[in-house]
C-alpha cells in the first residue's frame, strides 16, 4: 500500500462499548446504589456509601485517562461523562442537605452553576466548543474532597470537631471555585458568541 493510499484510509471506527464507556455506564449505576445506601442507618453504611462514592469518583478519573490514551472518545462518551459526574456530586450533596449536614442554600448554588453551565454550553454548541479549564478540574476535585470528608463516619476519627470544620472549609472552597469558574465560562461564552456571530467583514 502506497503512502498515499495509507493517508487515505479512514481511522478505524471507535467502538461504542470500550472499555472507557463501560466504567462511564458503571459510575451511572453506581449513583442509586450510593444513594439507597446513604438512607441506611449504621456506620457500616455509612463506610458502604463512602466506599461507592470514592469508587465512583475514581472510576471517572480512570475512564477519561483511558479514553485519551487509547483513543477511545466516543459522542456517547462525550455527552454520558460530565451527566453521570453531576449526577453523582448531585445525588451526593442533596442528600447530605436532605440529611442535615450540608446547607441546602450550598447544594443550590453549586447545583445551578453546574447544570447552568452544562446548559450554556450546549446553547453556545453552534459557535464552537468550550473545553473544560484547570479551573474546572480544580473544582471537580475540590468538590470530591469536600463530599468524601462529609460521607466518612468522622465519630470514628480522633478530633472530630476538626475533621467537620475540615469539611466545612473544603466545601467552602469548593463552592468559591465553582462559581467563580462558573462566571469564566459565562464571559467565554458570550465572548465566543459574539465572535462566531459576526458578520463576515466585521
Amino acid at each position: 500500500m502506497s503512502n498515499h493510499d495509507a493517508a487515505a484510509s479512514p481511522a478505524p471506527r471507535v467502538p461504542l462499548w470500550n472499555i472507557a464507556n463501560v466504567l462511564t455506564v458503571s459510575r451511572l449505576i453506581m449513583v442509586p446504589l450510593f444513594v439507597w445506601f446513604m438512607f441506611l442507618d449504621g456506620t457500616g453504611w455509612q463506610l458502604a456509601s463512602f466506599a461507592v462514592f470514592v469508587l465512583a469518583a475514581v472510576t471517572d478519573r480512570i475512564d477519561g485517562e483511558l479514553a485519551r490514551r487509547h483513543n477511545l472518545v466516543t459522542d456517547f462518551g462525550k455527552i454520558a461523562d460530565p451527566i453521570a459526574d453531576k449526577a453523582l456530586t448531585g445525588a451526593a450533596l442533596v442528600v447530605l442537605s436532605v440529611q442535615g449536614e450540608l446547607w441546602w442554600w450550598v447544594t443550590i448554588a453549586i447545583l445551578a452553576r453546574e447544570w447552568g453551565i452544562t446548559a450554556l454550553r450546549f446553547a453556545v454548541i453552534r459557535y464552537g466548543v468550550m473545553p473544560a479549564g484547570k479551573g474546572g478540574k480544580l473544582k471537580t476535585v475540590l468538590q470530591i474532597v469536600a463530599i468524601s470528608i462529609y460521607l466518612f463516619p468522622l465519630h470514628l476519627l480522633p478530633l472530630t470537631a476538626a475533621f467537620v470544620w475540615l469539611a466545612h472549609l473544603t466545601m467552602g472552597l469548593a463552592l468559591a471555585v465553582t462559581l467563580w469558574t462558573g462566571a469564566i465560562y459565562i464571559v467565554d461564552a458570550v465572548r465566543l458568541a459574539r465572535k462566531k456571530g459576526r458578520p463576515r467583514g466585521e
